[in-house]
């Protein structure tokens, strides 16, 4: 994939595979592709400080999502992180926000970090940073709309959301902003590492931790995991359906 047209084409064809195959990769498939249409429309108004570059950088870094999908499908082993993300899809006793960030949690802290710093390649990493932040703005606003709406693929889940304050994400052993900052740190330690292979196996390894504590998020948290999955829908086609209505009017507002 060289243009962020073709990166659609084939996330298309994911959340298409996703919904045939009652997959609930499809959930963080649907998210993800309505931050790159959101990033292609961006780029398209000329919003990013180096609009060309922008689209270097989204190809590189869906392309990580892309291969890490791929590598699994066929029975090759991807990133432990992003292996975590895959294998908890088979359970129907994760939320769908647990799903959603594990996939994200796989995505920002690893992988975004790696493609930032391939995208400039020899140019000083810093000049990318404020658009290395608005991906991070637009993920962010669109989880945001979602948490807004979840009551209808997770009513309980929608009533915890208001009472929480702003702290709903603490419920999940989870923040974006944290994600950000973190994965930000990184891209400047990768871009100057020597072994680069090394780092990013010692990166996985943290990352796939805390993917391990979304999974599972202690005996309390864990109590108020199941009897909020008791009321989602278990149709992964329809809460598809639903999730990618609620994307797409996050989004407009």
């Amino acid at each position: 994939m060289e243009t962020i047209d073709e990166v659609l084409v084939r996330m298309d064809q994911i959340v298409d595979e996703c919904r045939n195959n009652q997959s609930r990769i499809g959930y963080f498939a649907i998210l993800y592709r309505q931050v790159t249409r959101r990033i292609r429309d961006g780029i398209l108004a000329r919003e990013f400080e180096d609009n060309p570059r922008m689209e270097k950088l989204d190809v590189l870094f869906a392309g990580r999502f892309i291969d890490a999908y791929a590598s699994w499908k066929s029975g090759m082993r991807p990133t432990e992180s992003w292996l975590m993300a895959f294998e908890a899809s088979k359970a129907s006793s994760h939320l769908v926000l647990q799903h959603l960030f594990l996939g994200i949690n796989a995505h920002i802290n690893l992988d975004l970090g790696i493609s930032a710093a391939d995208t400039m390649g020899a140019e000083p990493i810093a000049e990318i940073q404020n658009d290395f932040n608005k991906i991070n703005a637009v993920l962010a606003e669109l989880v945001d709309g979602v948490k807004a709406n979840i009551s209808t693929v997770s009513p309980i889940f929608g009533w915890l959301v208001p009472l929480a304050k702003g702290r709903d994400e603490m419920l999940l052993n989870f923040s974006i902003r944290l994600a950000r900052d973190g994965a930000w740190k990184y891209a400047g330690e990768y871009y100057a590492c020597e072994d680069r292979p090394a780092s990013v196996f010692e990166r996985d390894m943290t990352i796939a931790k805390l993917a391990n504590k979304l999974i599972n998020p202690g005996k309390f948290l864990l109590f108020i995991v199941k009897i909020v999955s008791l009321a989602e829908w278990k149709s992964v086609s329809r809460t598809m359906d639903q999730l990618d209505m609620v994307v797409k009017e996050a989004q407009t507002i």
